[in-house]
C-alpha cells in the first residue's frame, strides 16, 4: 500500500509533482470537487442553522473509490490542494468523502510547482483553515439560494431554462447600463484645427487664453480666416523632464486585461494557459515543473527571494544602471484584495523565454513572455523622457494658441523590456522619440498648411471581456477565481453576445432579466451590495463573522420576497411587452416580448377570440428598437422559394437556431450574411448541395438510428441524442452494427466532466 499520499486538484499537477518524489510518494487527483450540494433541491435545511446536505456526485465516485484504495491504517495522508478558499473547502470535502475524521491529515500549501516548493511544503504542514471553507462554504450556500430560489421565478415570468447569480446578474447590469447610455447618447458636432509648420504639427488648444471649443463649421471658418490673416509666433518653449514607472506585478485581473490587450486573448484562454504553466506538464530539458506562481491571486507583492533573482537577471542582462538600490514595492488598489499569495511571476527569472519558448505551445510561450517581461521591468529603473511643448500664438489679434508636443527618451529604464497597454501609455505614443525641430522662443513660424476637420463625439464603448473584469474588480465584485467562469457563464446563457470587434453586447434576454430583477430584487444586481456581501465573506475567513449568520440576515427576507413576487408579478409586465402599433389588415395590437425560444413578435392578444399569431425576431433584430414594419416583415415567413428537379417544394424560415432554408425533412443553415428574405433559390439549391456533401462527408455509416459520424476530435457514434467513444486501437471505417451496439452497451454516453470551471456565480 501507499505509504504517502498527496492529494491535488488536477492530474497535470499529478503527473508532475511525481516527478519530484520518490517511490514512498504516490500522488493523485480529486479532479476538482468531490462533494456538492444536490442539483435537483434547495440543498440546505433554512430551518436548522443552514445546513448543507452534501453528496458525492455520481461522476465523482469513481475518482473516491480509486483514491481510497491507495489509503491503508500507515498511509500518510497530504492535502495539496490549493491555496485559496476553493482549496481549502475541496481539502475538507476530501475528509468527509474519503471518511478520515479520525486520521490524522497534513495540509500543504505551495505557491508553484518545483522540487523545492513541494519539499518545502512537505517539511511545513499546516492545519486545515475552518474559516477559510466558511468562507467558501457561505459563499456556495448563498449562490445557491439565490440561483435555485430565483431561477424558477425567472421560467414563470420570462422563460423556461434562465438562471440568476448573485455575480454573474450584476455583471450583465454593467453592460445593459452601458448599452442604454450608448442608445440614448446624441453626438455633438465639433471641429478640430491643425496647423502644419516645417517639420513638425501643432492643434489648436485655446481661444483667448480658455480651452478651445469649435461646435460648427461656421465658427471653425472664422478661426481659420483669423489665422490666415495674421501671424504665427512660437511664444513659449516648455522643456521638462519626466519620469515613467512600471507598472506593478500581474494579479490574476492585470493578466487577464493585459493577455487581452496585447495578445487577443480571451479571459477563459488566458487562465486555460495561465493554468498550464503553473502545473507545468510539458516536456523542457533539463528543467521539471511548472513555470510560474499559482495564477489566482489579488497580490502585487513579490518574494524576497524573487526580487533577488530579478534584480541579478537585469544586472546581466542589461547592465547596473539598469538595477534599482532597493526593491520597488506596490500598493493594492483593489477593493477587497485578499493579497493571500504573491504576484503573479516565473518561478525563476533565469529562465528566459527564447530557452523555452521552442518547447511550448505557441500561446503558452506568448503568455510566459509577457509575465517574464512585466515581472522584471517592475524592478528596473524608471524610464527618463525629455519633454518639449511648443506654445505658438496666431490669429489677427493673436487671440488663438496652437501646441505641438514632442519627447525624447534620455534613459529607456523599463522600457527596454516592457511597455504596458494602459491608455496613459499610448497617449504617448508608447513612449517613442518625437522630436522638435531646433526653433528658437520669439521666431515667426510660416504656415505651410491649415486644415478644419469635423468630428461628432462618440458615446462610451461597449466593455470588452478585459475591461469589465477591471470594472468588476474596481467595483469589489468577485475574487480572481470567478471572474473567467462569470463571463462565460453570461454568454453561455445567452444573456450577452461577443461581437467582431470583440466588445460584449447584452441580448434582448438579457436586458429584460436584467429589467426584472432591477425591479424586484434591486439588491441583487445592485453593485454596492454584492461587494459588500463579498466583504462579508472577507471577515468569515477572518474568523471575525459566522457564516450561518450571515445566512440568517440575508435569506428569510430574500425568500419571503420570493414568495410576494409570485403572486404579485405578472408576465406582461415581467417580459417587459411593447406595443409597436396596429396590424393594417386586422386592425389587431402588434407586440414584441420574449417568449419561449426568445424574442418574438406577435398580432393580437390571448383576449382574443382568434389565436394570435407569432413570429420569431430575426437575428440582430432588437425589442427596443424594431420598427412595426419590420416586425410586420416577420409573418412573410416562412417564404416558398420554388422547387428543385425532383418537384420538392424548398422554403426560407427563421428558427430558434437561426435563419435556414428547408427541403422535406432537412435543414440548412443560411450563411451570415444572407437572411430568409433575401435568399434565392439558386443560392438555396448550392446551400443544400453542400449541406449534403459535408454531411456525407461526416457519417461514416448508418445504421437506422446509429450513426458513426466524424467528428472534431476524431470518428465517434451516435445514437438518438448520445454520443459514445469508439475504443482506441479500433478501426471507425470497419465498424458494422453489431460491434456499435456492443461499445454502446460497453459504455456509457460522453459527457461534460465537472471540475472547476464552475467557480464563479
Amino acid at each position: 500500500m501507499t505509504k504517502h499520499l498527496i492529494i491535488v486538484e488536477s492530474p497535470a499537477k499529478a503527473r508532475t509533482i511525481q516527478k519530484f518524489l520518490n517511490d514512498d510518494y504516490k500522488v493523485m487527483a480529486s479532479m476538482g470537487h468531490v462533494r456538492d450540494l444536490p442539483s435537483k433541491k434547495l440543498g440546505f435545511d433554512p430551518e436548522n442553522h443552514f445546513m448543507p446536505q452534501y453528496e458525492i456526485p455520481k461522476d465523482k465516485k469513481k475518482t473516491i473509490t480509486e483514491l481510497k484504495k491507495a489509503i491503508s491504517k500507515d498511509t500518510s495522508i497530504y492535502l495539496a490542494t490549493d491555496e485559496d478558499r476553493e482549496g481549502e473547502s475541496i481539502s475538507w470535502h476530501l475528509i468527509s468523502a474519503l471518511g478520515l475524521e479520525k486520521k490524522p491529515i497534513q495540509r500543504i500549501v505551495f505557491h508553484e510547482v518545483t522540487p523545492g516548493a513541494i519539499q518545502q511544503a512537505l517539511e511545513h504542514p499546516r492545519e486545515l483553515d475552518q474559516h477559510l471553507v466558511d468562507a467558501q462554504q457561505a459563499r456556495r450556500i448563498l449562490d445557491r439560494a439565490v440561483g435555485y430560489e430565483l431561477s424558477p421565478l425567472l421560467w414563470r415570468k420570462i422563460k423556461p431554462g434562465l438562471s440568476a447569480g448573485r455575480v454573474q446578474s450584476v455583471a450583465v447590469r454593467i453592460l445593459v447600463d452601458r448599452e442604454r447610455e450608448i442608445r440614448e447618447f446624441e453626438p455633438e458636432e465639433y471641429w478640430k484645427v491643425r496647423a502644419d509648420f516645417e517639420g513638425f504639427h501643432a492643434e489648436l488648444s485655446k481661444v483667448d487664453g480658455k480651452a478651445v471649443k469649435i461646435q460648427n463649421e461656421e465658427e471653425a471658418n472664422r478661426v481659420t480666416q483669423s489665422i490666415r490673416a495674421g501671424e504665427c509666433v512660437l511664444k513659449e518653449i516648455d522643456e521638462r523632464e519626466a519620469s515613467r514607472n512600471p507598472a506593478a506585478p500581474f494579479t490574476t485581473s492585470t493578466l487577464q486585461q493585459e493577455a487581452s490587450n496585447k495578445l487577443g486573448f480571451s479571459v477563459k484562454k488566458t487562465m486555460l494557459i495561465a493554468q498550464q504553466l503553473y502545473e507545468g506538464n510539458f516536456e523542457i530539458p533539463d528543467y521539471s515543473g511548472g513555470l510560474i506562481t499559482y495564477m489566482r491571486t489579488d497580490s502585487v507583492t513579490l518574494s524576497k527571494e524573487a526580487l533577488a533573482m530579478a534584480n541579478e537577471v537585469i544586472e546581466k542582462r542589461f547592465g547596473n544602471e539598469f538595477t534599482l538600490e532597493k526593491p520597488r514595492s506596490f500598493r493594492n488598489r483593489t477593493k477587497n484584495a485578499q493579497e493571500a499569495h504573491e504576484a503573479i511571476r516565473p518561478v525563476n527569472l533565469e529562465i528566459l523565454p527564447d530557452q523555452v519558448i521552442p518547447h511550448l505551445e505557441r500561446d503558452q510561450g506568448r503568455l510566459y513572455g509577457l509575465i517574464w517581461k512585466r515581472t522584471l521591468a517592475t524592478q528596473m529603473k524608471a524610464a527618463k523622457i525629455a519633454r518639449t511643448t511648443f506654445r505658438i500664438n496666431a490669429g489677427e489679434k493673436s487671440e488663438y494658441q496652437f501646441e505641438a508636443k514632442g519627447q525624447q527618451i534620455l534613459f529607456p529604464g523599463f522600457l527596454k523590456v516592457y511597455m504596458d497597454s494602459s491608455s496613459d501609455a499610448q497617449s504617448v505614443l508608447g513612449e517613442k522619440d518625437l522630436l522638435l525641430p531646433r526653433v528658437e522662443q520669439g521666431q515667426r513660424l510660416p504656415l505651410k498648411d491649415l486644415n478644419a476637420e469635423q468630428l461628432f463625439t462618440k458615446p462610451p464603448p461597449r466593455y470588452s471581456e478585459a475591461s469589465l473584469v477591471k470594472k468588476l474588480e474596481s467595483q469589489g465584485i468577485g475574487r480572481p477565481s470567478t471572474f473567467a467562469p462569470t463571463i462565460s457563464t453570461i454568454q453561455n446563457r445567452g444573456y450577452v453576445e461577443l461581437l467582431e470587434d470583440k466588445r460584449l453586447k447584452p441580448t434582448d434576454m438579457g436586458e429584460v432579466v436584467t429589467d426584472f430583477l432591477t425591479n424586484h430584487f434591486n439588491e441583487i444586481v445592485n453593485l454596492g451590495f454584492t461587494a459588500k456581501i463579498e466583504r462579508n465573506f472577507d471577515r468569515i475567513a477572518r474568523g471575525e463573522e459566522g457564516w450561518m449568520d450571515m445566512m440568517e440576515g440575508f435569506y428569510h427576507p430574500f425568500h419571503g420576497r420570493i414568495e410576494e413576487k409570485k403572486e404579485t408579478v405578472t408576465r406582461d409586465e415581467a417580459v417587459k411587452r411593447r406595443v409597436l402599433g396596429s396590424d393594417p389588415d386586422s386592425g389587431k395590437p402588434v407586440s414584441v416580448s420574449i417568449g419561449r425560444y426568445g424574442p418574438m413578435v406577435q398580432i393580437g392578444t390571448r383576449e382574443d377570440v382568434e389565436k394570435p399569431r407569432f413570429a420569431s425576431l430575426p437575428k440582430g433584430s432588437s425589442l427596443t428598437e424594431i420598427t412595426l414594419e419590420e416586425a410586420l416583415e416577420c409573418f412573410k415567413l416562412p417564404r416558398t422559394l420554388g422547387e428543385n428537379e425532383d418537384g420538392e417544394e424548398i422554403q426560407a424560415n427563421i428558427g430558434r437556431f437561426g435563419p435556414y432554408v428547408r427541403i422535406g425533412k432537412e435543414f440548412f443553415s443560411l450563411p451570415k450574411d444572407l437572411g430568409p428574405m433575401d435568399v434565392e433559390l439558386d443560392q438555396a439549391l448550392e446551400i443544400i448541395r453542400e449541406g449534403r456533401e459535408a454531411k456525407a462527408k461526416k457519417t461514416l455509416h448508418q445504421f437506422g438510428e446509429i450513426q458513426v459520424l466524424n467528428g472534431r476530435y476524431g470518428p465517434y457514434i451516435k445514437k438518438g441524442k448520445d454520443n459514445y467513444r469508439i475504443p482506441k486501437g479500433t478501426d471507425a471505417e470497419s465498424l458494422d452494427e453489431e460491434t456499435c451496439l456492443q461499445i454502446i452497451k460497453d459504455n456509457p454516453p460522453t459527457g461534460k466532466r465537472r471540475g472547476r470551471a464552475k467557480k464563479g456565480s
